[in-house]
């Protein structure tokens, strides 16, 4: 079982997901087009609380770690988020970063950060899957070492990285 850990870049802390986190993160994932590939809306500050209560609670499988952190730009605050899901050796990883804070590099240092980190664990896999017209999100994939596979899930690419 697997805990996120606190994690620093050159700008940046990935600091593990608390619930105390929901208000200002409520504020950063408040624009509807981040939903753009997901779908979705926004939740709502109680909708969110409950949802990080729900996450920092951990998985009900045991065979399954549930690690999320929220990305905070040193100098102004929280930005986004970056988690993993690691079952059987593979991690799942996603990361979705505010509007007012995307074109900076912030998802790309923040997923870089994690996959360093997951480099470390004892995790063989790493994948995300993307949306195909998400391209922003494919430029992260690819910089943090992930390839695009023929595989599909849902309508969206899976992108691999062998670790070991």
């Amino acid at each position: 079982m697997l805990t996120a850990q606190p994690l620093a870049t050159a700008r940046l802390d990935l600091l593990p997901l608390s619930v105390s986190h929901a208000e200002e993160m409520a504020v950063v994932l408040s624009d509807p087009a981040l939903h753009t590939y997901i779908g979705g809306a926004p939740d709502s500050l109680a909708t969110l609380r409950s949802r990080y209560r729900r996450m920092t609670a951990g998985s009900p499988d045991p065979a399954v770690s549930w690690l999320n952190w929220v990305i905070r730009l040193r100098d102004s605050g929280l930005a986004g988020t970056v988690q993993a899901t690691v079952r059987d050796a593979v991690a799942e990883i996603a990361w979705v970063v505010g509007t007012p804070w995307q074109g900076q590099g912030i998802a790309t240092e923040a997923a870089r950060g994690l996959v360093e980190w997951l480099d470390r664990q004892p995790v063989d896999a790493i994948i995300a899957h993307i949306h195909p017209e998400n391209r922003a999100s494919a430029g992260v994939a690819a910089a943090v070492g992930l390839v695009a596979t023929e595989e599909q899930q849902d309508g969206e690419i899976r992108w691999l990285r062998q670790t070991r």
